[in-house]
């Protein structure tokens, strides 16, 4: 996962909640030679739809287009979370305690960088999860990526 920047996210934030949707994540992917990637998560209470992702994709790609904040070329995805949800902020992670999460870091804590375990909750900003029965706090400043794990 590749958090956008702080100034872009603001400006999707502005184009996306005034139409009723939750703003879950926005993912920025600077690739100078193949044109950029800015994908937008969406969520709302009655789920999401290929019509719910057109309207926020036109309202968004219209303010993209008058505040001009990505040079050069770039691809626009609007997208609902999905059962894998990524998991962008620290509401999040106490959002779905208790649920199951993957978690990368962007470096190794305790000879490791991936975890797999349960949501335990957040404190002190960490993300404590029970990861093989035992309890694991994760800075959350560490964090690389982290999505639910779907449970069948």
């Amino acid at each position: 996962m590749h958090k956008a920047p702080a100034h872009l996210s603001t400006l999707v934030r502005g184009a996306v909640e005034p139409l009723g949707y939750e703003l879950v994540g926005v993912e920025f992917l600077a690739r100078p030679k193949s044109g950029h990637l800015l994908r937008i998560y969406i969520d709302r209470e009655q789920g999401v739809g290929l019509s719910d992702c057109e309207k926020v994709s036109h309202q968004v790609g219209g303010v993209l287009d008058v505040e001009d904040p990505i040079k050069g070329d770039y691809a626009l995805e609007v997208s609902s979370p999905g059962l894998d949800r990524p998991l962008f902020e620290m509401s999040h992670f106490e959002r779905f305690s208790g649920q199951i999460a993957r978690v990368k870091l962007h470096s190794a804590l305790n000879g490791r960088s991936n975890y797999k375990g349960t949501i335990a909750g957040v404190e002190d900003g960490d993300v404590v999860m029970q990861v093989e029965g035992e309890p694991v706090r994760l800075p959350f400043a560490q964090i690389a990526s982290a999505r639910l794990v779907p449970e069948f």
